[in-house]
């Protein structure tokens, strides 16, 4: 799938530091800087039903200071993301609206790049939409199957039958969330899953292979019969095809530790054996108004509508910044307007007469960037660091220093 398309980062003077992010499955910070200089990225992405809101926003944004954050301290950096352009949500939307799920997948894709390349969110090296996946969604099932780790369950109509992966095979079930079952309970059906389909051997056995029924889209599934793939097993295969086993880190929303990450993690250890991800980040989540921004309860903040209003996306994207991505916040226009004026402040100290200088009196701003982005992304710190290069009269060559908070931050100024 095409993705958008990228500005060019700057390169900087020196070099960034080994990022250290927190670990949702071991609750601490680590390191994360392979010795091999190449880092993999797997970000889960959009259902494309609605437009990008607050909370895909942080998510992706969080991810992109990832890495540039890994490419200024020197790793190669493969980064994956899929979209899930076949998915309940995004049938049930276009059954609602009388539309061609198709359509409104394509639309919501196009807007989506559009909000990305105007946030300046670096594209992944692989977008991969979960209908491309299908071939390879396929062959894992029929593999679980005749290895004894999954089993079919007729379709509640008789044509065909759905595939769960057996869970009481899997020992290591658990150990992204660490969730105990009661916790797993309270979201598991809200969040996608069936506890109460008739038949499973474990009420929480996930999904793999969803048989045809009339009216929703199919595909040849081989001796798995015409159906689709559940939603976990996407992300699992094609995590496996662009990155391998035991890739670096499974990033994505805290609204995905479980099911979604718990379960495309333990699928990927029935299939190869081997640990899914060495380390699982997870943003927290954006709220309004003291609830969740979520598009199944519409109470939504748009970065379309934002731009259409006349907002800069670089004032959007410093007040995505300007919250760490581990700490639950509530959007407001307080949030925005204090983005805007540091914005305009930073342009304006950047554009000043005179001001160059040697290196070493630029060093102390960027180096504080360079620390902070590395503290498990702090990433107000940094904005924190800027903000004081400016009120001391923004010393040293500040060409190098807007090049810095367009590599570093990705904000232009």
């Amino acid at each position: 799938m095409k993705t958008w398309t990228n500005t060019p980062v700057p390169q900087l003077p020196g070099q960034g530091v080994p990022v250290r992010v927190h670990d949702t499955a071991t609750g601490s910070v680590q390191v994360v800087h392979p010795d091999s200089g190449t880092a993999g990225l797997y970000v889960c992405g959009i259902t494309p039903y609605d437009a990008t809101h607050m909370g895909h926003a942080a998510t992706y944004v969080t991810f992109d200071l990832l890495i540039r954050a890994w490419r200024d301290a020197g790793l190669q950096v493969t980064y994956v993301q899929n979209v899930t352009d076949v998915d309940e949500p995004l049938l049930e939307r276009a059954e609602r609206d009388g539309v061609d799920w198709q359509d409104l997948a394509a639309r919501q894709i196009a807007l989506f790049h559009e909000d990305m390349e105007a946030l300046n969110v670096l594209a992944p090296e692989h977008y991969v939409g979960a209908v491309e996946g299908i071939p390879d969604d396929v062959a894992a099932v029929r593999r679980l199957l005749a290895d004894g780790t999954a089993y079919a369950l007729p379709a509640e109509d008789g044509a065909g039958e759905d595939v769960y992966l057996d869970l009481a095979t899997q020992p290591t079930f658990g150990a992204v969330s660490g969730w105990g079952r009661d916790q797993m309970f309270e979201v598991f059906a809200e969040r996608g899953g069936d506890p109460d389909r008739p038949g499973k051997r474990d009420r929480l056995d996930p999904l793999l292979w969803r048989a045809h029924r009339e009216g929703e889209p199919h595909w040849p599934g081989d001796s798995l019969g015409d159906g689709r793939p559940g939603w976990h097993i996407e992300c699992t295969t094609i995590a496996l095809r662009y990155l391998g086993v035991t890739f670096d880190i499974q990033g994505g929303g805290s609204d995905l530790i479980f099911p979604h990450h718990e379960m495309s993690a333990v699928q990927a250890q029935a299939l190869s054996g081997m640990p899914f991800a060495r380390t699982y980040v997870h943003q927290a989540m954006v709220g309004l108004d003291g609830e969740k921004m979520s598009k199944s309860k519409g109470n939504l903040v748009l970065v379309s509508a934002l731009r259409r209003d006349g907002v800069d996306p670089m004032a959007i994207r410093l007040a995505l910044l300007g919250q760490h991505y581990r700490q639950p916040w509530d959007w407001t226009p307080q949030i925005l307007e204090q983005a805007q004026r540091r914005l305009a402040a930073w342009r304006e100290a950047v554009a000043r007469d005179g001001g160059l200088g040697s290196a070493d009196v630029l060093a102390p701003v960027v180096a504080e960037m360079r620390t902070a982005l590395a503290n498990d992304l702090d990433s107000p710190a940094a904005l924190l660091a800027v903000d004081e290069w400016v009120q001391v009269g923004a010393p040293g060559d500040r060409t190098v220093v807007r090049a810095a908070v367009e590599a570093l931050l990705g904000v232009k100024l």
